[in-house]
Formats: C-alpha cells, sequence, structure tokens
C-alpha cells in the first residue's frame, strides 16, 4: 500500500500559521512571509525537501487551506475576483488529484498542468480512499492546514510527518497536534539549514498489531 506522508511548516511554538487568515494574509498575520521563507531565499539547500512537498501522486488538503471562502462557495461569486479558483493560480504546483474536504457541495475545478480540485463531503477518511485509488502505487500527501493534518494524524492515517521547523515564535494561530491523543513517532531523519531544521518522523508501530 503507498505511504501517507504529510509536510508542514512550523513555528517553535506549534503553528503552522498565524492568526485572522484572510484573502490579504493567507497564513495569518506575521506567519505570511516568515514560515516559508526557507523556500524563497534558499531553494538549493532546500532543494530535496521541496521537491517532496509536491512528489505525491495525489492530494488531500482543507478547505481552509483552498482558500479564504467560508460558507457556500457562491457566496465569493460578489466579490470582484469572481468564483474563487485556489491560491496558485491556473497552473497549481501539484500536477495531480486534489481532493479538498469541505461541508458545501462544489463542482471539480480542471486546472493546467494536470491539478483537478475534487471536493469531498464524505469526510477525511473517504477523502483519502478517493487519493489513493487516485494514486495508484503513488505516496498520497496531507496538506493541511493544522485541523485537517490532526484530524488524520489522531486517525492514525498519516505514516511519515515532515516537520519544517522554523526559528520563529508566533504567539497564537492554528495549532498543530491541539488536542490530539497519545501519539507515537519513530524518528527517520532531520536536517538544518540556517533557515529551517527538517524533522522526518514515522508512525510508530503499535504493540500488539
Amino acid at each position: 500500500m503507498s505511504l501517507v506522508s504529510c509536510d508542514v511548516a512550523v513555528s517553535l511554538d506549534g503553528f503552522v500559521a498565524g492568526p485572522h487568515q484572510s484573502l490579504e494574509h493567507p497564513l495569518g498575520v506575521g506567519a505570511d512571509t516568515r514560515l516559508h521563507t526557507w523556500m524563497f531565499d534558499q531553494p538549493d539547500a532546500n532543494a530535496a525537501e521541496i521537491a517532496a512537498i509536491t512528489h505525491a501522486g495525489a492530494f488531500v488538503m482543507g478547505r481552509n487551506m483552498f482558500g479564504p471562502v467560508r460558507g457556500p462557495w457562491d457566496t465569493w461569486d460578489a466579490v470582484a475576483l469572481g468564483p474563487w479558483r485556489g491560491w496558485w493560480g491556473e497552473d497549481p504546483p501539484y500536477h495531480a488529484p486534489v481532493f479538498v474536504l469541505t461541508h458545501h457541495p462544489h463542482e471539480p475545478l480542471e486546472m493546467e498542468g494536470g491539478t483537478t480540485f475534487s471536493f469531498v463531503g464524505d469526510g477525511p477518511a473517504a477523502a483519502l480512499e478517493l487519493a489513493r485509488a487516485a494514486a495508484g502505487d503513488r505516496d498520497v500527501a496531507i496538506c493541511g492546514g493544522a485541523q485537517t493534518i490532526n484530524q488524520y494524524l489522531a486517525a492514525g492515517m498519516i505514516d511519515e510527518l515532515r516537520l519544517h521547523l522554523v526559528p520563529v515564535v508566533l504567539g497564537a494561530g492554528e495549532r498543530l497536534f491541539a488536542g490530539l491523543p497519545h501519539l507515537e513517532f519513530d524518528q527517520a531523519g532531520a536536517r538544518a539549514t540556517d533557515l529551517v531544521t527538517h524533522l522526518t518522523y514515522r508512525r510508530a508501530p503499535v504493540i500488539g498489531q
């Protein structure tokens, strides 16, 4: 069976996004530039980790990661930007099927480069099943945000967790691991530059299984 992985940049105090996420501040106030500086200022030094983020054959993300729209999708039509199609323009970096968790129906969006956003209202397990089927023998990646990652961690559905730890304290926002039960991981790797520490963990086997 294919591996389910998750890559996420996180602050020293455990936040993957700052407070007050909006169209103007997609990652929240204080986090927009800081959490991902390592990707843009040091692309060569972090090339392997950057490539791994979009290496999967299918992806799952929460609705809040897909965009700032809340409530029914058609409420965004009144905004001058028109219907929302994601943060990434017409050629998103995924180049594979992406399954978006939502409580509101939405038709699939076919983008350039092989990315198709499909919207799943039946919960995380159903979205993962669809992603596995779409990925075939390739891995599946859980993208975020924090609530989505926490749901998959709590359900024991993430095999490999790759944290990109950034030396900043945000103080508030969307916290990774919030409200989770006891979980154990085996450390599988660690590497650092002056802007980020890459930590790889694998889900520890449950005794007796």
